[in-house]
């Protein structure tokens, strides 16, 4: 089983766009989604991610070069999957419910919970105070053709764990994996950082993900 030590940057509740620098000057490092668990998509873009607290929330950084890049979900909690995505699932130690915080490469959100087919949108007020800050910035665009590098960070609250009373996240310990998709991209893609053993495409699959110990 994968293993990430969350590393605890004191800064307060951060802004999006200052997550990076905060993370730079805390030399908290990357880890590659680069497991490509189907046969029948080969096609693995250069994607990263690094991942911190504050106590209060999780940082989330990725940085991704790909042969195309797609943003066409034009509101929260529609179809980001289909575009070029990075997603973070995350649950409880010994639970089969978990969370799906899936963000779209102009900062479009998704966040569900409950158990595999059985999932729920999470309340509009979780996703007003989710942070996202985007190199490619916020509007909505069709596929672009050709190589393109961007980078995607997140401040996800405590509090969007909403199923749950988590009021610091120093010293617990979750599961969860990183994954980045595109599904209707030009070439279709489904990385994970943690890997899964599956026939065919799925992320739902809680049973495989890794283990996260976030530091006090």
């Amino acid at each position: 089983m994968k293993e990430i030590t969350v590393k605890k940057i004191a800064c307060g509740l951060p802004s999006a766009e200052d997550v990076s620098k905060l993370m730079d000057a805390a030399s908290v490092g990357f880890n590659p989604i680069d497991v490509v668990n189907w046969a029948d998509f080969p096609y693995c873009p250069d994607v990263k991610f690094r991942v911190a607290h504050t106590g209060e929330a999780i940082l989330v950084n990725y940085r991704v070069t790909e042969a195309s890049v797609r943003a066409i979900a034009p509101v929260d909690q529609g179809r980001v999957w289909e575009d070029s995505c990075c997603e973070f699932f995350v649950r409880a130690e010994g639970e089969d419910e978990y969370y799906n915080f899936e963000c779209n490469c102009v900062g479009t959100l998704l966040v569900n919970y409950g158990k595999k087919g059985d999932r729920h949108h999470a309340p509009e007020s979780v996703l007003a105070n989710v942070k996202r800050w985007s190199s490619l910035g916020r509007e909505p665009f069709e596929e672009r053709i050709g190589e393109c590098s961007w980078e995607l960070s997140l401040v996800i609250p405590a509090t969007s764990l909403f199923n749950h009373d988590i009021k610091d996240l120093s010293g617990i310990t979750l599961r969860g994996n990183f994954y980045k998709c595109g599904d209707l991209l030009q070439t279709p893609h489904f990385l994970s950082w943690s890997p899964i053993d599956l026939p065919q495409p799925c992320f739902h699959c809680p049973e495989f993900f890794g283990k996260l110990s976030f530091e006090k």
